[in-house]
């Protein structure tokens, strides 16, 4: 089942808000935050918080050895996670994996910079997945978060409850995964129950709107100089425009000159060849003899080379 997204705002403090979804059906809305349980604020502070700076991906285990819970009805082996709130929005996507057909349900709790809730994504929200190509049975969902400016971190606490431990759920039997993928009938055979327990593998993966394709143009704060990038070549920009009426190219800055007087033979050396290149229409030659004759000291070379492409050498 395809889970679409759904874009929250969490506000720093107390406050929160949650915008208004866009292309969800209603059965895979987060519940409303009234809904989400109450934690003591000190046994909040005293879990450790995993951090995980995007793109970042890892496999969470639970088990008897890991940081447990026991808050009402969350029951057991929890993890906390830890994001960062100054770079942009946040898709995160976890996957609980199916195994041995056992799984752990997972419930997101999403918290401001203070601890506070600001979002809870209930063990419904997270759907069977089937298996693909590098990816296993599982239960699936993707969160896509926007905190607001002036926080530092956000927070997710994962966690199952006793009442997800007294469901289960079902994933498809691999004999009617086989006739799918060989385009067989599907053979009528019921599909294994998957029961839910307080253990399993967690497979986290976030990526920030920073990394999520977009190409940044301009300068970052802080950064240093910007430095021009060369699309392409002046000969193959050359060749591609008509031989007439052909604008003339931009030479560019010129390079700081030698200390010592280029040779008078020398300079009328390469100021023939400037010349004779460009007469000829070979641009790319002539621009190149000019770079050269500037970098043995050439103090006329530039002045050869635009008047020649000009037509006046």
């Amino acid at each position: 089942m395809k889970k679409h997204l759904l874009a929250l705002c969490l506000f720093p403090a107390l406050s929160f808000t949650v915008l208004p979804a866009f292309a969800v059906s209603t059965s895979l809305n987060p519940q409303n935050i009234a809904t989400a349980p109450s934690i003591a604020p000190e046994k909040l502070q005293r879990l450790s918080w995993l951090p995980m700076t995007p793109p970042a991906s890892q496999d969470i285990v639970l088990n008897a050895a890991s940081v447990s819970l026991n808050e009402g009805d969350i029951s057991g082996p929890v993890a906390a996670i830890a994001l960062p709130a100054d770079q942009g929005s946040l898709e995160v996507t976890l996957a609980s994996i199916m195994k041995d057909q056992r799984v752990y349900a997972p419930n997101v709790l999403v918290l401001d910079s203070q601890l506070q809730p600001a979002a809870f994504f209930p063990s419904s929200y997270f759907t069977y997945q089937k298996p693909g190509i590098v990816a296993t049975n599982r239960l699936e969902g993707t969160m896509k978060l926007t905190p607001v400016l002036g926080q530092k971190q956000i927070y997710l606490l994962i966690y199952t409850t006793t009442r997800d431990l007294a469901q289960t759920s079902t994933m498809i039997n691999p004999a009617k995964l086989y006739a799918e993928g060989a385009s067989n009938a599907i053979p009528d055979v019921p599909d294994p129950v998957v029961q839910h327990v307080n253990t399993g593998t967690l497979a986290l993966k976030v990526k920030s709107e920073q990394n999520s394709g977009n190409i940044m143009i301009g300068k970052i704060f802080g950064s240093g100089e910007a430095k021009p990038v060369v699309v392409g070549s002046i000969a193959a920009t050359a060749a591609s425009q008509p031989t007439t009426n052909a604008p003339a190219p931009v030479a560019a800055p010129a390079p700081a000159a030698k200390s010592e007087p280029m040779l008078n033979d020398t300079e009328k050396y390469f100021n023939d060849g400037i010349r004779k290149a460009a007469k000829a229409g070979d641009i790319d030659k002539a621009l190149k003899l000019m770079n050269e004759a500037e970098r043995l000291g050439s103090t006329s070379a530039r002045a050869t080379f635009i008047s020649s492409v000009k037509g006046k050498g």
